[in-house]
């Protein structure tokens, strides 16, 4: 490990530090990472380590930034409450008041909070599409107006991998007239200074870390993370596991979106993808740009504040209690806080993701970033690695939060 860099830490938030120090070296460790804190709008944790790129020996600076994946919704769903917070878009109206072509069969009763809670019934694009047809957007646009809901709209969820991104953002353009990647640009991150693109423009290329895949794992070991984490038992994990994760089912199907995001043509290491906008998966960003633009919804963030209390208790009312996951054996019980505590865009505080404490909310990503707020301790906190790890367990980002949740008292 190169040595920990950059402002550091305040006083009492050392245990962050000795974590992050940890991280490096426990299993599966890191290659690179940063992690950063904000506590009632100003930094007390800033911190990066490691090699951005180990293959050509580039050290992890200051200035470097890497690929979030799903940490990408958050910022996705705080665009599209600022708007809700700006009286331009009701969450409880219909998606055809601001996008009349989606209502096509049987999604007329489709509403905005149910894009944004993972509800809608269109996790899946039937395609066929190709990549460069997703980076059009539009192409899946049309795909997503024909395509029929699974089922009815908001009786049931399942988590929206790809296609999430593309619903709110098209809503957020039909609102706006921008893109989700510009209005992210414009309202938040340049108010705020930000290291984080939605789209990443070409002069940026020289600052993104090379990611690299931890060790593969069994099914087994899949299995006995999942029970660790959820503390569901391990047959209810088992059939969750076998229902939703078999090559046919829906939750595979929707990360390829119709074909266009075949993970065995690693697109997502080309720069046509980090150029394009998948609001749902493609942010590029650092850990304090993560951790500075949720301490903008939670406090003011010098001279910043993106959201107010009132858009912030709204947003964070879990949805996910009062519908069941589509897909999986009836009669399996899996309580929303054991399995998907999804909020309106943000997942919510729950024993397999505790985060800051129980008035959290956040998102995290495929490979182990997280970023997440805290109305309550007033936190916005930030993690980012590239060292992807996809197992459940990953102690990296949890033992992050524990040291936040300590130093907080």
């Amino acid at each position: 490990m190169t040595s920990t860099a950059g402002p550091g830490v305040e006083d009492g938030w050392g245990e962050v530090a000795d974590v992050f120090r940890a991280n490096f070296e426990g299993e599966p460790g890191e290659v690179g990472a940063a992690c950063s804190v904000y506590v009632d709008g100003r930094p007390v944790v800033d911190l990066w380590a490691g090699f951005a790129d180990r293959a050509a020996n580039r050290p992890w600076t200051g200035d470097t930034v890497v690929q979030v994946a799903s940490t990408t919704k958050g910022a996705t769903a705080i665009c599209a409450h600022l708007l809700a917070q700006r009286g331009l878009l009701d969450l409880d109206a219909p998606v055809t008041r601001y996008w009349p072509e989606f209502g096509a069969n049987g999604k007329e009763r489709v509403l905005v909070r149910h894009l944004l809670s993972h509800q809608a019934g269109l996790p899946v694009v039937d395609g066929p599409l190709t990549f460069e047809q997703a980076c059009d957007w539009d192409p899946v646009i049309r795909a997503l107006e024909a395509q029929e809901p699974l089922w009815e709209p908001g009786a049931e969820h399942v988590y929206h991998a790809v296609t999430y991104g593309f619903l709110v953002g098209e809503v957020v353009r039909r609102v706006t007239g921008r893109s989700l990647g510009s209005f992210f640009a414009e309202e938040v991150a340049a108010p705020l200074g930000l290291s984080a693109w939605i789209g990443l423009p070409e002069e940026h290329e020289p600052r993104v870390a090379a990611f690299e895949d931890a060790a593969p794992f069994t099914l087994e070991e899949l299995l006995a993370g999942m029970i660790a984490t959820t503390g569901l038992d391990a047959d209810t994990v088992t059939r969750w596991v076998e229902s939703m994760w078999s090559p046919d089912a829906v939750q595979m199907r929707a990360g390829v979106l119709g074909g266009a995001m075949d993970p065995s043509t690693g697109y997502f290491r080309t720069r046509e993808w980090r150029a394009a906008e998948f609001p749902a998966a493609n942010m590029v960003a650092d850990a304090r740009s993560l951790a500075r633009m949720y301490a903008a919804t939670v406090s003011e963030v010098d001279g910043v504040r993106l959201l107010d209390p009132a858009t912030v208790g709204a947003m964070t009312a879990v949805q996910t209690d009062r519908s069941r996951m589509y897909g999986v054996p009836a009669g399996l019980d899996l309580p929303a806080e054991r399995s998907f505590a999804m909020s309106l865009g943000f997942w919510r505080a729950c024993p397999p993701m505790p985060m800051a404490g129980p008035g959290s909310f956040g998102h995290p990503g495929s490979g182990g970033s997280i970023a997440f707020g805290d109305p309550d301790a007033r936190v916005g906190f930030g993690y980012v690695t590239n060292l992807w790890n996809y197992r459940p367990d990953d102690p990296r980002a949890a033992n992050l939060a524990a040291a936040v949740r300590s130093c907080l008292g």
